[in-house]
């Protein structure tokens, strides 16, 4: 029997997929779930082969359950199975440590189907989860501005951010005042500003200074 515990904070949801997967000749839902602070504690309790995890959820969201379930037994088999399809969801979900992902719309066989295959140790994704990914891949990720700035100019950048001017960093410093200037338009070239104020700026929106 595959043991699965089923977190959902809708109870006409839980009853009526937990009826289901219950009518199953090798499927056992042993424990049921309406927010995520008890999801987490019937699954370190029960350790159930599945896990059947609700997103949005009172309490406690399932992805903060699915964390807190996977910091403590990183064997876990948690299939998300919500309404969701969002990239503030699915992501941050499958970061979390789920291993599969379902929509609420999939019928009740599909879901046990998921199950047997998640238990089997397969990673079942929704079609239109799998197409999120691969476009998140195939998009470049664009390098941070900042990543560009050398140590001189991190340095001299800190300094802006004191307030002084080109001739006091260039005390403070020992480098010629000349090659301030030119450090100073690197920084606004690579930080992609006009000016000193907006440098500054970026770099406390970017907490590269305090």
């Amino acid at each position: 029997m595959i043991t699965v515990l089923f977190a959902d904070d809708h109870e006409m949801v839980r009853i009526g997929v937990s009826a289901y997967l219950s009518s199953q000749k090798d499927i056992d839902v042993i424990a049921e779930a309406n927010d995520g602070t008890d999801a987490v504690e019937l699954a370190l309790k029960h350790r159930p082969d599945i896990i059947l995890m609700d997103l949005v959820m009172k309490e406690m969201d399932g992805i903060e359950a699915t964390k807190k379930i996977i910091d403590q037994w990183s064997d876990a088999k948690i299939i998300i199975v919500t309404s969701f399809l969002d990239d503030e969801k699915v992501y941050p979900a499958l970061e979390a440590g789920a291993t599969s992902y379902m929509l609420k719309t999939s019928k009740a066989e599909e879901i046990a189907k998921a199950i047997r295959e998640t238990y089997a140790g397969q990673s079942i994704l929704e079609p239109e989860v799998t197409g999120k990914i691969m476009n998140k891949m195939r998009t470049p990720q664009r390098t941070p501005l900042h990543e560009q700035l050398t140590a001189r100019e991190k340095e001299i950048l800190m300094l802006m951010s004191e307030g002084k001017t080109n001739q006091e960093i260039s005390e403070e410093l020992f480098i010629a005042l000349k090659t301030v200037k030119v450090h100073v338009s690197n920084i606004l070239g690579k930080l992609d500003v006009h000016d000193r104020t907006q440098a500054v700026i970026y770099a406390f929106k970017h907490n590269l200074i305090q």
